[in-house]
């Protein structure tokens, strides 16, 4: 599970509402790190109801890799750190900040006081992993 989701995949967050929305994440210290702020629906979506769902998967119909986890649990808005936040930054845009479009640039560097950056930290109460593989048939071409 930790090297599936050490990839650069698109996880998928629910909220009460309810909404889904794409966003990026980290997987560290048994938790989901997502990037949010007052300027996201998803900030004040968790500020008034914690409870979310959150879906990583893959389907590569190629190969036959399907792959998933399901975490869930309430979600808490905690004080954004630059570290984090360019290792997270880092696995889906490089190493190399100057490349990076300036908003992200501005994430790690803007003071957080100001633009109001914090991380939503869903640490799972749930989590279920699952790999739906299968051999796919081959081409008739």
């Amino acid at each position: 599970m930790d090297r599936f989701l050490r990839q650069p995949l698109t996880a998928r967050i629910a909220t009460n509402g309810p909404t889904v929305r794409p966003v990026w994440f980290l997987w560290e210290d048994g938790a989901f790190w997502v990037l949010t702020g007052p300027w996201a629906r998803l900030f004040d979506r968790v500020k008034n109801d914690p409870n979310v769902a959150l879906v990583v998967d893959e389907c590569d119909l190629v190969t036959g890799r399907v792959q998933q986890v399901i975490a869930r649990g309430k979600a808490e808005l905690v004080p954004f750190d630059v570290p984090r936040g360019r290792r997270k930054l880092t696995r889906y845009l490089g190493a190399d900040e100057a490349l990076w479009d300036a908003r992200f640039v501005g994430y790690l560097y803007d003071d957080p006081s100001d633009r109001g950056t914090r991380w939503l930290r869903l640490t799972p109460t749930s989590l279920t992993v699952q790999d739906l593989s299968y051999s796919p048939a081959p081409s008739l071409d």
